[in-house]
């Protein structure tokens, strides 16, 4: 059963305006995020669609950035084909579970200047 569905849209440049301060790069994505961005020929491509990501994730969930779920705490991740998922830590997944949810799907697209992600969360 789907519990939740979120969608968020961004534009490019306002991720790779945001990210001149270190700050906020640390504060939004992890480590592994950024491993993988930073490896990419057009690394806020990846920034900006892991962002909506993030923010499609707590839209679906229903509370926002609220409770005490940090960016951090919500990890976008290509598996080996290529297909991104979510991980959750700490608090994020607290709430996932205390909600019995049991699945997140994520869908990420872009184009040159806006990033799109959508993720839908199941229950049974």
């Amino acid at each position: 059963m789907i519990f939740g569905h979120g969608i968020d849209l961004i534009e490019i440049s306002r991720i790779e305006g945001a990210m001149k301060n270190k700050a906020f790069t640390k504060k939004v994505f992890t480590s592994n995020e950024i491993s993988y961005c930073e490896a990419r020929k057009n690394k806020y491509y990846s920034y900006a669609v892991r962002f909506a990501a993030k923010e499609a994730f707590v839209k679906a969930l229903g509370i926002g950035l609220e409770k005490g779920i940090k960016w951090t705490d919500i990890e976008i991740i290509n598996d080996q084909q290529g297909k991104p998922e979510i991980f959750l830590s700490n608090t994020a997944k607290s709430i996932f579970h205390n909600l019995n949810l049991t699945h997140a799907f994520v869908s990420l697209s872009h184009t040159q200047e806006q990033a799109l992600a959508s993720v839908i969360l199941e229950k049974l």
